[in-house]
């Protein structure tokens, strides 16, 4: 598997909000939240093409990441992959490349996943462990491994 991660522009953001929707509907159905125009909404209205990024597995658009950085943390705000890329080993790889580089600038990680998503189990497996809960998320935290 070959792991590349390719820079978005403004143009982009449909294919990105089609990306989300994809990857986050079945949590959100079993959830009785799928609302397509909602989950359009809250990603556009804070969209930064310069933070976000194609994953592309073999040449083939696999899904997308969005990184905050903030003084004293990285908020990985958006990581989504389309359901055909999932349980693959994919999401492992992108998140360990996205450790490493936190890591290499001794900087944590916070995040928040959709509760009753099987996100949350894949995020504790790498490491995060659960900082506290909103009515709809669970958030993370992830401390940088010192050499």
């Amino acid at each position: 598997m070959k792991l590349t991660f390719r820079p978005t522009t403004q143009s982009d953001a449909q294919t990105l909000v089609d990306i989300r929707i994809a990857a986050m509907r079945e949590s959100l159905e079993r959830i009785g939240r799928f609302d397509p125009q909602r989950a359009r909404t809250r990603f556009l209205d804070a969209f930064e093409p310069t933070l976000c990024r194609f994953i592309e597995v073999d040449g083939v658009s696999a899904g997308f990441i969005l990184i905050r950085p903030q003084a004293d943390h990285w908020l990985l705000d958006h990581f989504y992959l389309l359901p055909e890329h999932q349980g693959r080993g994919v999401g492992a790889a992108v998140l360990r490349a996205v450790c490493h580089d936190a890591d290499a600038n001794r900087m944590p990680i916070r995040l928040g996943a959709l509760r009753g998503s099987d996100a949350n189990r894949f995020y504790q497996r790498h490491g995060f462990t659960p900082t506290h809960e909103t009515e709809w998320d669970i958030h993370y935290l992830r401390q940088p491994v010192r050499d």
